[in-house]
């Protein structure tokens, strides 16, 4: 890979600010992207697999240029004695974890060993040439595999960022982001080449709001542009629907012509970070490849990869079918971003689009009630298209009406009467009923969700069951890190001091989002 001679050549006459973004620029155009520059090599060390983590591979380092290890490898492969394992690990670098040299002291509190992690996960700004996307400013990751930032990840860990009163480090993420929006057209799953083509449930609009409740609700004016961006991102093709072209991409035209978003991927093709795991997804299901592939890599933008909500049989990742799915925390997430646009028009004084965002989050609020609430179960579900009712799989997405104040005081106390039958455990809540071996299902409990239930409950008033919540996830967060120096991932909330399981990969430690719930909520208790 080389750099544009052009760009340097215009670089040398430059103040070092200009120098460092026309070089971000020219890094990001010249963005190593494995799965199509390594062609066949990347496809055979996948499916070996050279790694136990499919992961690893693709954010590898390339010691030298990739179309030179391509002809290499043609050159090796087929002579006797060849070792890909040793071939690989020759011509790439393998990415190293700094956390690895971080030790905890399980002795001290909870909340202090969570500050002492925020420079661990934390990363600053370089190009290199690997499939990584370089940013402009510091910012954190959640740990472990995870190397990179991630888009829902963020808004999750920026709340313990907040309790830490390091404002400075979290306008520095949200300009991260910003500058994705600005570059890319949209905030992408994680600053990865091979997450370019999905995003993430939209959060960034409530990121902002945590910058205004520190600079004050001026500061959201200053992102309405790229927060424009965003939500054209996920409303792209609504203007071509009609009774007989219903969807197009992430945007579908409901059957009394409202408009609700599904979660997408452009690119029918494996993971790259999944690569050897989607391959026997989708032989095994008897299904179009594409079609399998696509609802995978549509899961994963939904952030809930894998979870029984998106199986047609309940049970089976082989009978997944996100995109047939109008899911409710999706919809929920674009009504708040609806609301944020409008703000963000009455504080600039345009009266005309103020108007046009709240009628379209009324819109959208008046949908989603009449396709995800099940008035005879009393609760939220996702809506399926293809059968036009709804899945009846209950998960904790049934909370995030609540989180956002779009339930009606009847439906918020049927969800928190139905949260506190069937899922409250003793370690807070569980994400689904179904024990299916997906990390998105039971036993598991993740913090975003507890953090949504807790709110949401608390803004209908539901505060001892919110209390409750709050108890047993801090008691469990802080006895698995007594018994083991960590904060995880996930948790299996059905058995005291575990951690959680299930899925592609083994439990995370680190871990960011997990952090930042933890400290807010500890903070709440102090407060109570």
């Amino acid at each position: 890979m080389s750099y544009k001679s052009s760009a340097l050549a215009r670089a040398v006459r430059m103040p070092l600010v200009l120098l460092f973004l026309v070089l971000l620029q020219s890094w990001a155009q010249a963005q190593f992207k494995p799965h199509e520059e390594l062609g066949a090599l990347f496809k055979d060390v996948q499916l070996a697999p050279v790694f136990p983590d499919s992961k690893t591979f693709p954010d590898c380092r390339p010691r030298i240029a990739p179309e030179q290890i391509l002809r290499a490898y043609a050159q090796e492969k087929d002579k006797p004695g060849f070792s890909l394992q040793e071939f690989v690990l020759r011509h790439f670098e393998v990415p190293v974890e700094p956390a690895n040299e971080f030790k905890s002291d399980p002795s001290k509190p909870v909340a202090e060993h969570v500050q002492t992690l925020w420079p661990v996960l934390t990363r600053q700004p370089k190009a290199e040439q690997t499939s990584l996307i370089p940013l402009p400013n510091a910012y954190v990751v959640p740990g472990g595999r995870f190397r990179e930032i991630y888009y829902w990840d963020s808004y999750f860990t920026m709340l313990g960022l907040q309790e830490s009163g390091q404002v400075g480090l979290i306008q520095e993420m949200v300009d991260n982001f910003t500058h994705l929006i600005n570059t890319l057209g949209h905030i992408p799953n994680g600053n990865r080449s091979y997450y370019v083509s999905r995003s993430q449930p939209p959060f960034y609009a409530l990121m902002l709001r945590i910058m205004a409740q520190e600079k004050g609700q001026q500061v959201l004016a200053q992102y309405a542009p790229a927060l424009q961006n965003e939500y054209e991102f996920w409303m792209q093709g609504q203007d071509t629907l009609s009774p007989t072209h219903t969807a197009h991409r992430r945007v579908v035209r409901m059957p009394n012509g409202s408009f609700l978003n599904r979660y997408w991927d452009d690119d029918p093709t494996p993971r790259p970070e999944a690569y050897k795991e989607d391959v026997e997804v989708a032989h095994n299901s008897g299904r179009p490849a594409q079609e399998v592939y696509r609802d995978l890599r549509a899961a994963a933008e939904s952030g809930w990869d894998f979870s029984s909500r998106w199986f047609a049989d309940g049970k089976s990742l082989h009978t997944i079918r996100t995109t047939q799915l109008i899911p409710v925390d999706l919809n929920v997430l674009l009504y708040h971003t609806e609301l944020t646009l409008a703000d963000m028009a009455e504080l600039r004084g345009d009266k005309a689009q103020e108007r046009l965002y709240r009628k379209r989050a009324i819109e959208r609020k008046k949908a989603l009630i009449t396709y995800c609430w099940n008035p005879k179960d009393q609760f939220f579900y996702d809506y399926d298209l293809k059968s036009q009712r709804t899945t009846d799989i209950p998960t904790l997405a049934a909370v995030a009406p609540l989180f956002f104040c779009m339930a009606s005081k009847a439906q918020a106390k049927a969800v928190a009467q139905r949260l506190e039958r069937d899922f409250l455990r003793q370690g807070g809540l569980v994400t689904t009923l179904t024990h299916s071996g997906q990390q998105w299902d039971a036993p598991n409990g993740w913090a975003p969700l507890q953090w949504m239930s807790i709110q949401g409950l608390r803004a209908y008033h539901q505060n001892a069951l919110a209390n409750t919540v709050a108890q047993r996830w801090v008691q469990q967060n802080t006895h698995v890190y007594q018994l083991s120096g960590k904060l995880t991932e996930k948790y299996n909330v059905e058995k005291a001091g575990t951690e959680g399981g299930g899925g592609e990969y083994p439990n995370q430690d680190g871990f960011g989002w997990t952090n930042g719930v933890l400290l807010k909520l500890l903070k709440q208790q102090q407060g109570q």
